[in-house]
């Protein structure tokens, strides 16, 4: 692959207190035309993550037509798996219904923080998103002892299929907590009750590597394809990339990706978070660069001559 970068398209600056910084984890949704909502998690002035959306035309990404005034889902219940912050991951329209995946975040301490994978959802879009209730979608069991998050959705033949992150440990290095995280898969009749096997989909390669995130799955005419966030070592998130007949065992071909960090700029220091889509016959690519998403998210098209 060779992905062409096109540059920045929204970054947070202490726009409100709810929207103080950061516009991470970005996907799209299809309005009509070439116009697409753009979610993405940004963080108020305590630091904990909120829901929020820009609308673009495909045409001109650059240039924003709509902000979000307030938060498409907010921190929970003082005490609930999400009081900490509400991380959006993908949105998913099933039978006249908007079904948002997002990650729940709570403060730890002997760890640095717990999160798991909740559900909110739309039947009027007046209305906006509603949460299930103050508990996760996923909480920790056998499959996922640690925490689970960044889940991805698609629906097949009425068959809910989620890749997810997965928390398989932590570790104490010079003191501080160390996570270990890979992606694991699960599968659902309705989407709320889930069968969570430990599946594991992208497992580390090495024994240096302890983070992959936030899959993205395209399901092609004959195979699957699969983007993600990975690191290890002293290394910052690059972008990885893994193919599969079945969704289920995948194969890792990382070198193919065809984008990195950029010589200097907003995804010079690092390059995660990927969300590719394609519209009327180009692919693109979402993504965030420095910070986890504090330099805000661009955009690259894939070349495909």
């Amino acid at each position: 692959m060779e992905w062409e970068k096109k540059g920045l398209i929204f970054t947070v600056d202490k726009n409100s207190d709810w929207m103080y910084s950061h516009a991470a984890v970005p996907f799209a949704e299809h309005l009509r035309d070439d116009i697409f909502r753009i979610y993405f998690t940004t963080r108020d002035i305590r630091n904990r993550s909120h829901g929020a959306f820009i609308d673009i035309d495909l045409k001109n990404p650059k240039e924003i037509l709509h902000v979000s005034q307030r938060p498409v889902l907010k921190p929970g219940l003082l005490g609930s798996f999400d009081d900490s912050g509400a991380m959006l991951s993908c949105i998913v329209n099933h039978q006249n219904r908007k079904y948002l995946i997002y990650q729940g975040w709570m403060v730890g301490v002997t760890v640095p923080f717990y999160v798991n994978i909740g559900m909110a959802i739309c039947t009027d879009p007046r209305n906006g998103f509603t949460k299930i209730g103050p508990y996760p979608l996923f909480d920790r069991n056998q499959s996922d002892p640690y925490f689970t998050g960044t889940g991805y959705v698609l629906i097949e033949r009425n068959n809910w299929r989620m890749w997810y992150l997965s928390g398989v440990m932590w570790e104490r290095i010079n003191g501080i907590p160390k996570h270990y995280y890979c992606i694991k898969y699960a599968e659902s009749n309705d989407g709320i009750t889930w069968d969570r096997k430990g599946i594991t989909s992208i497992p580390f390669k090495s024994s240096e590597e302890y983070a992959i995130s936030r899959p993205c799955v395209i399901r092609t005419s004959n195979s699957y394809q699969m983007y993600y966030s990975y690191r290890s070592g002293n290394t910052t998130y690059r972008i990885g990339y893994a193919e599969s007949d079945d969704g289920l065992t995948w194969t890792r071909i990382d070198d193919r990706i065809g984008i990195d960090v950029s010589p200097q700029g907003w995804d010079s220091g690092m390059i995660e978070y990927p969300f590719v889509f394609c519209h009327k016959g180009t692919t693109y690519m979402l993504y965030n660069g420095n910070e986890y998403g504090k330099s805000g998210f661009g955009y690259a098209i894939l070349n495909e001559e």
